[in-house]
C-alpha cells in the first residue's frame, strides 16, 4: 500500500489539494476555477482511454459530451424529471453512439478515423440545431437553477466535490489501464495492431470497448457541465474547437497516463483564466491578445515537452533515484 501511494505521490496531491480547498478558500471566482479544471480534467481522462491508451485518436468527442449534455437538459425542462436520469439516458445513448464509432475503427485508421468522429459530431450539430420543436434549435436550452442534490442545484462548494468525485472515477479507470491485463493488450493494439492480432489479441473488441467506455464518461461529464453552466448551446457542445480541447490537455499533461489530462487542465485552465482576466479588457488592437500569448504558450510546451507535463515528473523522478 505504501508502495502505491509513493508512486501515485502526484496523484495524492492533487486531488488532495482540491479536496482542502473548499474547507479554506470560500472565494467563488477561485472554486469556479477548480471545478472548471476538474471538469475538464475528467474530460481530458475520459478522451485518453480511447485517445491515449487505445490509441484511437478521436476529433469529435464532442459528440458524446453533447449527448450528456443534452440528454440531461431536455430530461428537465421537456420532461419534468430529474438531471440524475436525464444522465443515465445520455450515457445509455453514448453507449450506443461510442458502439458505432469503435466499430469504425476497425474499418478506418488514422486520420481518417479522426475525420469520421469529426463528421459525426458535426451531423449531430445540424440535427439538434434543425429541430426546433424539441430542442429549441440554435437558441440552445437554458437549465432552470433548483436547489438540492436530486436537481444538481448545488453550491460552489458543492460543486467541488461532485466535480472531485467524477475526476477520480476517470482517474480510476485510467490507473486500472495501467496495470491491468487489459491495459497492457490496449497498449499493444495502440503500438502495432497487426502485431497484437498475430499475438491472438481481439483488437477489433478492445478498441470497441475503449472507445465506448470513453463515451460513456464524456457524457457523464457532459450532464453535470449542463448543470453546472445552466445553458446548453449545440453550436458550443458539439463544437469541434472542444474537442480539440480534450486532446491538448491531453496531449500537454501526458497522453497515456493517468495523471497527464489533469495536469494538462489545471495549466490550460489556469492559464486562459488569467489572460482572459488581464487581458479580455484591452482596448481594440489588443482584444485577442490573450488568444495569441495562449497558444504561444502552448505550441512551446508541445514543442519542448513532447512527453507532457507527467514524462518531466517521471524524469525527475527518475534523476533523484539516480542521484
Amino acid at each position: 500500500m505504501t508502495a502505491l501511494l509513493r508512486a501515485r505521490r502526484g496523484a495524492v496531491v492533487f486531488f488532495g489539494l482540491a479536496a482542502l480547498t473548499p474547507i479554506v478558500v470560500r472565494d467563488a471566482y477561485f472554486l469556479d476555477s477548480l471545478v472548471l479544471i476538474l471538469l475538464w480534467g475528467a474530460l481530458s481522462a475520459a478522451w485518453n482511454v480511447a485517445g491515449g491508451y487505445a490509441g484511437q485518436v478521436s476529433i469529435g468527442h464532442a459528440s458524446f459530451f453533447g449527448i450528456g449534455a443534452y440528454s440531461a437538459a431536455l430530461m428537465v425542462t421537456r420532461f419534468g424529471r430529474g438531471p440524475w436520469l436525464g444522465m443515465l439516458v445520455g450515457v445509455v445513448l453514448s453507449i450506443g453512439a461510442g458502439f458505432i464509432i469503435g466499430f469504425l475503427s476497425n474499418r478506418l485508421k488514422g486520420p481518417y478515423f479522426a475525420l469520421s468522429t469529426i463528421a459525426f459530431s458535426q451531423v449531430l450539430l445540424i440535427g439538434v440545431s434543425r429541430w426546433r420543436g424539441f430542442t429549441s434549435g440554435g437558441e440552445g436550452i437554458p437549465v432552470p437553477f433548483r436547489p438540492g442534490f436530486a436537481t444538481l442545484g448545488l453550491g460552489h462548494v458543492g460543486w467541488v466535490y461532485m466535480a472531485l468525485a467524477v475526476a477520480l472515477l476517470c482517474y480510476a479507470v485510467e490507473v486500472y489501464l495501467e496495470r491491468s491485463r487489459v491495459g497492457y493488450q490496449l497498449a499493444g493494439v495502440r503500438e502495432d495492431e497487426d502485431a497484437a492480432e498475430a499475438l491472438g489479441i481481439p483488437t477489433r473488441r478492445l478498441k470497441v470497448g475503449a472507445v465506448t467506455l470513453s463515451a460513456a464518461l464524456t457524457s457523464v461529464c457532459g450532464s453535470l457541465w449542463a448543470q453546472y453552466v445552466g445553458f446548453v448551446d449545440p453550436t458550443y457542445v458539439f463544437s469541434v474547437d472542444l474537442s480539440v480541447r480534450f486532446a491538448l490537455n491531453t496531449i500537454i499533461g501526458g497522453m497515456g497516463t493517468a495523471l497527464g489530462p489533469f495536469l494538462g487542465s489545471l495549466l490550460i485552465t489556469s492559464l486562459e483564466t488569467y489572460l482572459r482576466a488581464t487581458f479580455s479588457g484591452v482596448k481594440t488592437g489588443f482584444a485577442g491578445i490573450y488568444l495569441i500569448i495562449y497558444g504561444t504558450a502552448l505550441i512551446l510546451v508541445v514543442r519542448f515537452v513532447p512527453e507532457g507535463l507527467a514524462g518531466i515528473a517521471a524524469r525527475l523522478r527518475l534523476r533523484r533515484a539516480h542521484a
